[in-house]
């Protein structure tokens, strides 16, 4: 029995010597050739097995390889894969240089998930952060304009805030919502008007809520344009999605703060000038008409001959009579001129934006902190837009499977706006006779500010009486951000399992006024008054 137990031990023994001679371990550490700091979560896999790790948070890794591995291979995002010959040594150390070319072509799509832009079987087009910014445009549709194909941009106007229409491909409904569905840093957002002003020829327009976002904010836009890029986000994503990835400091070198400070100023101006005629006077038929929209009197240099209003037989030779000045308590005569009415409505528009952001990225994680202002006057009077915006995201390595990280954006937009279609400013600009004086003729009566003096009767207002007595605005304050945790582990060799859960939340209130002073449209009773308070529920995705 004795002499059993010991041919035992010995068979043990002889054993694990024989495994130990089969496999060997080897450690080592991966760095970064620009900086020399460690990389963490670099695949290290023994090549042609499933046999793999990733590098610690300290960029360390210890793996058990077979003793006929021939072959370490290393990989990381945007560094150029390695693949060392194992040797005698067990200590393994590896310096890893950056890729630029490793990163193009990958786009993000659904879900958050970033592919090679070629192994994708639908249509997706990318629009970096400095196209966006480059003509230093407040909204970010506007910032689009023209920067990718198939995709239609209509704004309403050229106004601080005017809301624009997006579709991809083309409209896919007559009646219903043709919108594509917005993602920002991998959640589903909204973004149109806070109501509809459905047929409605009265009042101002409503801005869609792609307003809040700032594009200097943006690293980078995808555009799915197929129905099978849109098939993990539903219904909602039929008319196609528009993925939005804000900047952050994963691409920062690691420990070394990025602090950007950034203004733009830009100017607009009327781009043309309607073809107005200027032979003829206020009026119709031939006959001068003081009160008329139609520009079809006598010709504009026979006025003085005007049997009623010319200076010729009333001692006035070469003037004729003005009657809106005799309303202003002016001196009524005055000798015939053109006038450009369209020219003299409107102004230079000017737009200032500043940028401050502070990103950092450490072993293990990195963050990013901005605010930024806007500060736009419009070409017409009495309009411009406000806009606050400030940004936090940041992420963090828990250990070689856990990733977790969150993405917020508050904004504060103020919009001052025109009324469109019947009680439309410029329509009353656009339609005014050459003959007539809008800008230099005053727009009340002396001591009597809600009686107007304009060139057409009706319920009609001057537009420089609007900019002093009427108000059109809407605030909005948004919040709408996320937190994840990721689970990423190696399968087996080019394939991995990524897991994702992420919940977040898109909440506004938007506050709208349009209210018609004392005076406004013919009405000497009351004031016509629009407030609405538009409390959006707490959309929450999980």
């Amino acid at each position: 029995m004795r002499r059993f137990t010991l041919l035992f031990a010995l068979m043990i023994f002889i054993g694990v010597q024989w495994a130990q001679a089969q496999t060997r371990t080897l450690s080592g550490s991966v760095t970064n050739a620009d900086d020399g700091s460690t990389i963490p979560g670099v695949s290290v896999v023994v090549k042609g097995t499933t046999v793999g790790t990733t590098t610690d948070l300290d960029g360390r890794y210890s793996l058990l390889v077979p003793a006929d591995a021939k072959i370490l291979q290393f990989s990381f995002v945007g560094m150029k894969t390695i693949e060392i010959l194992i040797g005698a040594e067990n200590v393994i150390n590896v310096t890893m240089q950056p890729e630029v070319t490793a990163i193009e072509g990958v786009v993000v799509t659904a879900l958050g998930i970033s592919r090679e832009k070629k192994s994708l079987g639908y249509a997706v087009q990318s629009v970096a952060d400095e196209d966006l910014i480059r003509t230093g445009n407040v909204n970010l549709l506007g910032a689009l304009q023209g920067k990718v194909s198939g995709v239609d941009i209509k704004p309403s106007s050229g106004m601080p805030g005017a809301s624009s229409q997006l579709q991809i491909r083309g409209a896919r409904s007559f009646t219903g919502n043709n919108t594509p569905l917005y993602v920002v840093d991998g959640m589903p957002i909204s973004s149109t008007p806070a109501y509809s002003t459905g047929n409605s020829v009265t009042g101002s327009d409503i801005s869609n809520r792609a307003i809040d976002i700032n594009p200097a904010d943006i690293e980078s836009i995808e555009v799915l344009k197929g129905q099978a890029a849109a098939a993990l986000y539903g219904i909602r994503a039929s008319n196609g999605v528009v993925i939005i990835t804000t900047k952050s400091g994963k691409y920062n070198q690691i420990g070394k703060p990025v602090v950007s400070i950034g203004h733009n100023s830009s100017f607009d101006v009327v781009s043309r000038t309607p073809d107005y005629q200027t032979t003829y006077a206020q009026g119709s038929g031939g006959k001068y008409v003081n009160n008329s929209s139609y520009s079809w009197g006598p010709k504009i240099v026979d006025l003085p001959d005007d049997p009623t209003y010319g200076g010729n037989n009333h001692g006035h030779p070469g003037m004729y009579r003005v009657m809106q000045l005799e309303q202003a308590g002016l001196d009524p005569w005055v000798y015939p001129k053109v006038y450009n009415n369209w020219n003299d409505y409107f102004r230079t528009g000017y737009t200032m934006t500043n940028n401050f952001s502070i990103s950092q990225a450490v072993k293990g994680g990195n963050f990013s902190l901005g605010y930024s202002n806007t500060d736009q006057t419009g070409i017409a009077l009495n309009t411009g837009l406000t806009r606050h915006n400030v940004k936090a995201n940041a992420e963090r390595i828990l250990n070689n499977y856990f990733k977790v990280g969150f993405s917020s954006n508050y904004s504060n937009v103020g919009i001052d706006k025109l009324t469109g279609a019947n009680d439309g400013s410029l329509a009353g600009v656009l339609a005014a006779p050459s003959s007539y004086n809008l800008a230099g003729i005053p727009y009340h009566r002396p001591g009597e500010p809600t009686r107007q003096i304009y060139y057409r009767g009706g319920s009609f207002d001057n537009p420089y009486w609007v900019e002093h007595n009427n108000t059109f605005n809407e605030k909005t304050g948004r919040f709408f951000g996320n937190a994840y945790i990721d689970f990423n582990t190696n399968v087996s060799e080019g394939m991995d399992l990524k897991v994702r859960y992420q919940a977040g939340v898109d909440t506004y209130t938007t506050h709208l006024q349009d209210i018609f002073g004392y005076g406004a449209r013919g009405n000497k009773k009351k004031v016509l008054l629009t407030i609405m308070e538009l409390p959006t529920p707490h959309l929450i995705h999980c």
